[in-house]
């Protein structure tokens, strides 16, 4: 079987150290647009140290949490106890959920699609645990629309990214890969954080939402 936990320590203290930050250029924002309107029971995939927690509203009746790297698992622990809903964190990896098949409303995955190993598989589990009718929810840097700074994010992938990002890859092409795993995106805003200067090779953002097209896949 295997293991619900992937450890890159070096990664996840960085991570940490640089929410704070990324909060302010922007991501804070992106979040709380994220979570909007959301309700009933969701799923958080790869949860990180809980940056989302806090922008849940009241109409969420419980999160499970599911976060493969320990010492932000942790973290997220600590965090889950200061939110204003139920959440529960646990290991897992995006491409076994521990969780029924059609359990969860809503599916959450912000700033994780880029590192999973299997992207197809972590979609249709994602998938799998949804209800009839549930949404959903990303948030995502992507590939980016420009020649130029696409071709930088190939080199970069083929090269020092993953290594050095725990698995990050710059140049996938999100969206695409959600369309094809059965959903349908019924809103869509593309974005570059941060807004100003440079673009960086992590900088083209999609977030919105999707439903599942046809019948949900069994589980």
């Amino acid at each position: 079987m295997a293991s619900n936990e992937h450890s890159h320590p070096l990664f996840a203290r960085y991570y940490a150290w640089a929410c704070p930050r990324m909060e302010k250029v922007g991501y804070g924002a992106r979040r709380a647009q994220l979570l909007a309107g959301i309700g009933g029971r969701v799923l958080e995939v790869g949860a990180g140290n809980g940056m989302n927690f806090g922008h849940y509203p009241p109409e969420v009746v419980a999160v499970l949490a599911v976060e493969p790297e320990p010492h932000l698992r942790a973290l997220a622990e600590a965090r889950a106890t200061e939110a204003s809903v139920p959440v529960e964190v646990v290991a897992g990896t995006a491409d076994d959920l521990p969780a029924a098949a059609g359990s969860f409303d809503a599916v959450v995955v912000s700033l994780v699609l880029c590192s999973v190993a299997d992207v197809p598989a972590a979609l249709a589990e994602m998938r799998r645990v949804l209800k009839p009718g549930g949404e959903l929810r990303f948030f995502e840097h992507v590939r980016a629309s420009t020649p130029g700074l696409a071709r930088v994010q190939r080199v970069l992938d083929a090269t020092i990214w993953p290594a050095v990002g725990a698995g990050c890859h710059a140049h996938r092409d999100t969206r695409r890969a959600i369309e094809a795993a059965g959903f349908t995106i019924t809103d869509l805003a593309e974005l570059r954080i941060p807004e100003t200067g440079i673009p960086s090779p992590t900088s083209p953002h999609i977030l919105g939402t999707a439903t599942v097209t046809g019948q949900r896949v069994a589980g």
